[in-house]
C-alpha cells in the first residue's frame, strides 16, 4: 500500500456537525451511528471535490465501502458543535483508505478509518483506483473539481 509520510494530509475536507436532539442515545451523548452518518457525509463531500460520483455511476462504476473503525475517545451531547476532517490516506491497486477525526475545540473526541474499493457495478469486481486518488497519495497536484 502506498501510505503518506506522518501530518501529510491530500484531499482533506472538514465539516461542522452541530449535534441535534436525535443525534443522541437513552444516556445523553451521541449515537455510535451517528458518527457513520457524519462520515458518509464527509466522504461524500471528498468525492464531490475530487471525484464526483455521477460521472463514475453513469460509466457503472464506483466506490463500495469496506470496512469502518471508530475509536470513541470523549463523548459529545446534545448541542456541542463538532467538526469532522477526513483526508486521504493510503491507496493500493484495488483500494484505497480514509482518516477522519471529529473534534470539539481543540479536543479529539473521535478518530476513524474506513477501507474501500472501486467496484464495477455490473459484476460487482473490484477496479483499479482511479488515476486522480492515486495521484493525491503520491502528492501530485490537487485534482479538485471546481
Amino acid at each position: 500500500m502506498t501510505t503518506l509520510a506522518t501530518g501529510a494530509r491530500p484531499m482533506q475536507v472538514e465539516l461542522g456537525f452541530r449535534v441535534k436532539t436525535y443525534d443522541v442515545d437513552f444516556a445523553g451523548i451521541v449515537s455510535n451511528l451517528v458518527y457513520v452518518r457524519w462520515l458518509e457525509d464527509l466522504r461524500l463531500r471528498m468525492l464531490d471535490e475530487y471525484l464526483p460520483l455521477e460521472p463514475e455511476f453513469h460509466q457503472g462504476r464506483g466506490p463500495v465501502l469496506a470496512r469502518t473503525e471508530i475509536d470513541y475517545l470523549h463523548p459529545l451531547r446534545f448541542g456541542d458543535e463538532a467538526a469532522g476532517r477526513m483526508w486521504l490516506a493510503g491507496v493500493r491497486r484495488a483500494s484505497w483508505s480514509l482518516q477522519a477525526e471529529f473534534v470539539l475545540g481543540e479536543q479529539l473526541v473521535a478518530r476513524a478509518v474506513q477501507v474501500g474499493v472501486f467496484v464495477d457495478y455490473r459484476t460487482l469486481k473490484p477496479l483499479p483506483v482511479p488515476d486522480v486518488l492515486r495521484r493525491q497519495i503520491m502528492g501530485g497536484p490537487p485534482d479538485k473539481v471546481g
